[in-house]
């Protein structure tokens, strides 16, 4: 899938009201902020809000991160894409372990990850994380199975150990993640 492909696949609309209670679209474009690149890989924010209490639609601030960070913040959901890039033919797992253990540095999340043994990006977060694969095809890496998923699946993560493996070419993903304290 090319780059012009993932953009407008990753194109997101946020809504509020105006002051007089009419609806209008407060945000309309690209994700707020991400690290990675669609065709390689990475996180692209969408929002994160809290869950609990009433929530302000008079608000017109942009709350999708410009700096992603893997997990919500306590009390919180978050919405994402992830893209996910089959690892190069024949790359050794000792090349492969140390810069997903960067990558997962640079979101805030390298205590996050399990072991890496099973899968390089195997992690574990306290959240619970529905998860839509969107485009190409991806297997769900668990402690002791695995499960191909095609475009349309959708996985609910209860807070266990997982990785992700693309087949064949990058997968785009949509994330709703919320924090266990929510």
């Amino acid at each position: 899938m090319s780059n012009d492909a993932f953009a407008e696949a990753m194109r997101r609309v946020v809504t509020g009201e105006d002051s007089d209670g009419r609806s209008l679209v407060i945000v309309d474009g690209a994700p707020a902020g991400a690290i990675g690149d669609p065709a390689l890989g990475g996180l692209f924010e969408i929002w994160h809000e809290a869950v609990s209490g009433a929530f302000n639609k008079h608000d017109t601030a942009d709350r999708g991160e410009a700096r992603p960070i893997l997990s919500p913040s306590e009390g919180k959901v978050k919405v994402r894409w992830f893209v996910i890039a089959p690892l190069p033919d024949g790359a050794p797992p000792e090349m492969v372990k140390p810069l997903v253990r960067q990558r997962f540095a640079e979101f805030g999340a390298e205590h996050e990850l399990t072991n890496q043994d099973r899968h390089p990006a195997m992690h574990k977060t306290e959240t619970l994380d529905i998860i839509c694969l969107i485009q190409g095809e991806a297997s769900l890496i668990l402690d002791n199975e695995e499960r191909r998923l095609k475009p349309g699946n959708i996985v609910i993560q209860r807070g266990t150990s997982h990785g992700w493996t693309a087949h064949g070419g990058p997968a785009l993903f949509l994330a709703v993640l919320i924090d266990r304290h929510a």
